[in-house]
């Protein structure tokens, strides 16, 4: 296999301590070596001088896979007029799309950006199968998929009976049956609201049929979570999303951290796009920002982790969510397109296409909130930066978003085009504080890594690491980021040189190779007595509840074009 050099890089490694260091980077067998097993005259020298060197980019939340996505595309064929780029071969497929990428650009443009590892954060368990099809053609990158299970029948209907032993044997099986990574849960139990009466939930309201709420339910599946040790423990959407007063709830989420029974060391929850779940004020008219407020709890909570959602302004969206609720109130307030469904057993979706305006009140609201929560948070290892592609922003804008936290001048310059009333409602006009890149490498590098239990292998460029290694054509020690920012943007959006598995597949910003990667699933361990006890329990489901057979809805690793299974040892006896 190809032997790599990487010379003279300036180096930003958080998991390895290394805060700019001027070093050089062997590459074997697609790992990161020691530069002594690399034979220099039989290697690939590239000398990056005065460039910046990180390891791949992770993302943590993006809906790049699965029905809502495919759906998206069908309804949006405004958003594939004039974005088609024809295929390059044998270099590179056909892309297109914008809001609703097809497979290929999702890959390609992460790659550009210097990502080489991506989340899907939401697929319903019976259409997972769809999911890995479109994870499978998605070029470049490895992939995971976290499965859904707020408003799942079996799993109810297990915490109705008390049966937390079998709950968490179910949820075991079902990580592996459906080939997923970490369970989701979107707008906890308001699914099973929306089907009987026709609306949401918010965390102390009772589940309609089963006599629990969701902040019962979030504490419950927390629970389980710890006895399975799985490295990436509850990925919440919390309840009321998208609604004035919301904050509220989140700070309720977010406290119920503090109740999960702990097993071992570590986060217990992650609350995802936490912009969209942080709205004071009563009504939109009276909207205002609560970022300061989560990012005090964020402070104050070591169990909990956040990711932003972060609203990229005048650029369309799809919006695209398993909170249904939430989606048709969207569609009334645009009155434009709607696609909504209900999946057999297990979840509820919406899709809207949307469009965020910088001189718009709500808008420039929801777009501080974001950034106040991150800027006024203690800890860069536990907060994320997303965008929720694509719900606010299409994530090749992430270039942006860096920008914004690494230069108040970034921040000024936008703050000058939005609504200017409602700045008065928000704090981001008085934060000062600026990221630097090493901050933007933890962010984006060696927290993710953390936070999925990949930092073995993936987030950093130790020795034994993949070799997925990026480099971007900027020198801080000559460029003053703040103030330059621009040229923040340019680099991160066009990386200088990208190698994935220790393939360079691009170069000055142009794909020149594609490869495909891997996708991570978890497989934790069951007793076997708890396991013949479960079976005999998904027989009777199955046979009440599925319209398809129980030996039909696991999916076989074989279907997985290049699967890595995660192992993990739990406290379940």
């Amino acid at each position: 296999m190809t032997q790599i050099i990487i010379k003279n890089g300036f180096v930003i490694d958080p998991l390895s301590n290394i805060k700019g260091e001027v070093m050089d980077i062997a590459i074997k067998d697609g790992k990161i070596v020691d530069l002594k097993e690399v034979d220099e005259s039989r290697a690939i020298v590239i000398d990056v001088k005065g460039r910046v060197v990180m390891a791949g980019g992770i993302d943590v939340h993006s809906h790049i896979a699965g029905p809502k996505v495919n759906t998206g595309r069908l309804m949006r064929p405004e958003d594939h007029y004039l974005t088609n780029i024809p295929h390059i071969l044998p270099y590179k497929r056909a892309e297109t799309g914008l809001t609703t990428p097809n497979v290929f650009r999702i890959g390609y443009e992460y790659a550009r950006m210097g990502f080489t590892l991506v989340a899907e954060p939401a697929t319903p368990p019976i259409k997972t199968r769809h999911t890995h099809h479109e994870l499978n053609a998605i070029p470049m990158i490895d992939k995971m998929a976290f499965v859904l299970v707020d408003s799942n029948w079996v799993s109810l209907d297990l915490i109705k009976e008390g049966r937390r032993d079998l709950l968490a044997a179910y949820y075991a099986w079902l990580l592996k049956a459906t080939k997923t990574y970490a369970l989701k849960l979107v707008d906890p139990g308001s699914d099973v609201a929306w089907i009987i009466k026709g609306s949401g939930l918010d965390i102390d309201d009772q589940m309609p049929e089963y006599g629990f709420t969701p902040r019962e339910l979030i504490k419950v599946i927390g629970d389980v979570t710890q006895l399975l040790n799985i490295p990436h423990k509850i990925h919440v959407h919390c309840n009321r999303l998208g609604y004035p007063g919301n904050y509220m709830t989140t700070l309720k989420t977010m406290a119920t951290a503090r109740d999960i029974t702990k097993v071992g060391e570590g986060l217990a929850m992650h609350i995802t796009h936490v912009q969209f779940t942080g709205y004071k004020g009563d009504s939109w008219a009276t909207l205002e920002s609560g970022g300061e407020d989560i990012a005090k709890e964020l402070n104050a909570n070591p169990y909990i982790s956040l990711d932003l959602g972060q609203v990229i302004l005048d650029r369309p969206v799809t919006t695209m969510t398993a909170d249904a609720p939430f989606e048709f109130v969207l569609y009334h307030l645009t009155r434009w397109k709607w696609f909504n469904s209900d999946t057999e057993v297990d979840a509820a979706a919406g899709i809207v296409p949307y469009r965020y305006r910088s001189k718009s009140y709500v808008n420039t609201v929801q777009w501080a909130i974001g950034l106040e929560v991150a800027l006024l948070a203690r800890d860069p290892w536990r907060i994320f930066i997303t965008t929720d592609h694509p719900n606010a922003g299409p994530f090749i804008d992430y270039p942006k978003v860096f920008a914004w936290l690494i230069s108040r001048k970034a921040r000024e310059d936008t703050m000058k085009k939005v609504n200017q009333r409602a700045l008065k409602r928000c704090s981001l006009p008085s934060i000062d504080r600026e990221y630097t890149l090493y901050d933007l490498a933890i962010m984006t590098r060696a927290a993710p890594a953390k936070l999925l239990g990949l930092e073995r292998f993936k987030g950093h460029l130790g020795v034994g690491a993949d070799a997925d290694i990026v480099v971007y054509d900027i020198d801080p020690r000559v460029v003053d980021i703040s103030k330059d920012y621009e040229r923040v943007v340019k680099a991160f959006r066009r990386a200088w040189l990208v190698v994935k598995d220790g393939e360079i597949i691009v170069r000055d910003g142009e794909i020149v190779k594609t490869v495909y990667g891997r996708t991570f699933y978890i497989d934790p361990e069951m007793p076997a007595e708890l396991e013949k006890e479960l079976s005999k329990v998904l027989e009777a489901k199955f046979r009440e509840l599925y319209t398809v057979a129980l030996e039909s809805f696991v999916i076989k690793e074989n279907e997985i074009a290049k699967p890595m299974r995660i192992s993990t040892k739990t406290y379940l006896r």
